[in-house]
């Protein structure tokens, strides 16, 4: 491979949140979702370049920014967009928290999966909106919404849906009929969407590509709100830059709601990272799925070995979503903590009996990982 993902990285005084939230000499922590490799060379490079010019004054976005995205998503995803329906925002989880503020009212009430990723909740409880649950199912092996299922949860309150693909904690990609039948449930009830996919640069699955739920039909992407960055998947999020893209004109008003008054513009090394990344990045990122893939797929040989965890296909992402409800513990999460893995806690998504492992990490550290999963099963 062209590209070292196996050479240990030290995070240590960095001021990491996942590595200093543990005593790092008693704990392995392979919670929060950021990798432990370092990003591409080509987005090194680039913001070496830009801190060596030595000025960092008020800057605005490239200009052909808003294009080169354009550009990125016709290429990879084969979704064309037309520039002007893109808004640049400094994180996912800003949009997030807008979307649910600007298209609900304290008297409506929002629709999130279950189990997600916990800022979609955490969007609606801040906002002191009501939501209620769209519960996935595990169809095999696969974590997925049940749309014969989510008519009962549809009142004169419900004005939004979020949604999340690929799927955090669960892994999923959706397929073209599971997003056809998502978007039309949304549109045949007057629902405003909101699609969490910053993970879309992540497919593990050979057989699987992501599919933006707004480029399924124009009706869908009229309703819709799609919220993406290359944060995750080149390994900057501490540098950060997303995007929303929203056809509709008041979705664009809504999604710039607060933009450069109270929400923060991205930083000037955002917009070049972000650029090298969409420029350059490409050979990058094609290896660090394949280093992924085998991480996974070495999480599914040691998972056949244990008879009271199971864990769900990963499709995408570098999140392992281990269902522990046949382990005799009233909390896995500590169970594992005590044996000196951190995980992320399944309450965290919804889900207590289950907790989430990130192995976007060294091969030998998946190995301690899972060595003391072993160990903390059998005492």
């Amino acid at each position: 491979m062209a590209f070292d993902f196996d050479t240990l990285t030290n995070r240590l005084d960095t001021d990491s949140i996942r590595w200093d939230t543990f005593d790092h000499n008693k704990v392995l922590p392979l919670w929060v979702a950021d990798m432990d490799f370092q990003s591409p060379p080509c987005v090194i490079n680039a913001l070496n370049n830009r801190i060596q010019e030595g000025i960092y004054g008020y800057t605005h976005s490239p200009n052909h920014l808003k294009h080169t995205i354009a550009q990125y998503l016709l290429e990879h995803y084969e979704w064309k967009v037309d520039p002007d329906w893109i808004v640049i925002l400094p994180s996912v989880v800003s949009g997030l928290y807008t979307t649910v503020q600007q298209l609900t009212t304290t008297d409506e009430e929002t629709l999130i999966p279950n189990p997600v990723y916990h800022h979609l909740r955490l969007a609606c409880t801040s906002s002191h909106r009501a939501f209620k649950e769209m519960q996935l199912e595990e169809q095999d092996g696969r974590w997925v919404l049940p749309s014969n299922k989510l008519q009962h949860l549809i009142s004169n309150k419900t004005k939004l849906a979020l949604f999340c693909n690929p799927q955090n904690p669960g892994s999923t990609v959706c397929t073209n009929k599971e997003l056809q039948e998502f978007g039309n449930f949304c549109v045949e009830n007057n629902l405003w969407i909101c699609s969490d996919e910053i993970h879309a640069g992540l497919i593990l699955d050979e057989n699987k590509k992501h599919i933006p739920l707004a480029s399924i039909s124009k009706e869908i992407s009229e309703k819709t709100i799609t919220l993406m960055s290359l944060n995750k998947t080149f390994n900057f999020p501490g540098i950060g830059l997303a995007w929303a893209v929203a056809e509709t004109p008041v979705l664009r008003k809504v999604i710039q709601t607060g933009l450069d008054q109270t929400i923060a513009p991205p930083s000037l090394l955002a917009y070049t990272a972000t650029m090298a990344a969409m420029k350059e990045g490409e050979p990058w990122r094609q290896e660090l799925i394949l280093y992924l893939r085998a991480n996974r797929d070495l999480i599914y040989k040691k998972f056949d070995t244990f008879q009271d965890l199971s864990v769900a296909t990963m499709e995408g992402s570098y999140l392992a979503w281990i269902d522990c409800t046949k382990l005799n513990h009233q909390y896995p999460y500590q169970l594992f903590l005590e044996a000196g893995l951190a995980t992320s806690p399944g309450s965290q998504f919804g889900q207590d009996k289950f907790v989430r492992l990130n192995f976007g990490t060294q091969k030998s550290r998946l190995h301690k990982a899972l060595s003391l999963i072993q160990s903390s099963i059998k005492l």
